[in-house]
């Protein structure tokens, strides 16, 4: 599983990043929207992690970037404002889920792995009866 920490805040990306890769995740990070979509124009990601609140290009200008540059790679979004609004937006724009700041970590990876499922079910030749989960 390859993963993109899109983040502005370093106190909240370095540990996370040290945890993440030491249950064996390949991690990296960007800190900023900008920044995240430099890094998905050369490297192959399956699922990004982006925080909605940053400087520059915001969570939801992010998300419609990548869901419109790379539309395999799912997004989850974190936000630590309790914005449900911006969230609703976010999941109808495409992002898979998103998690409330600061994440608990088994949860994230719980998320990460749904997300991955999600990603093989609709990737080319990823299954032959493609179901619809949508409410």
């Amino acid at each position: 599983m390859r993963i993109l920490l899109i983040d502005d805040e370093v106190e909240f990306l370095t540990p996370l990043t040290k945890r993440l890769k030491r249950r064996g995740i390949d991690v990296s990070v960007a800190g900023s929207g900008e920044q995240a979509l430099e890094w998905l124009a050369s490297h192959d990601m399956d699922v990004a992690v982006l925080d909605m609140k940053m400087p520059g290009m915001d969570g939801i200008e992010t998300l419609q970037e990548i869901k419109r540059l790379h539309p395999d790679v799912e997004v989850i979004m974190l936000t630590g404002h309790a914005s449900v609004e911006a969230a609703i937006k976010g999941m109808e724009l495409g992002a898979f889920d998103y998690m409330m700041k600061p994440v608990e970590l088994d949860e994230l990876v719980f998320k990460l792995e749904d997300a991955m499922q999600r990603k093989k079910l609709h990737a080319p030749g990823g299954a032959e009866h493609e179901t619809n989960t949508a409410g």
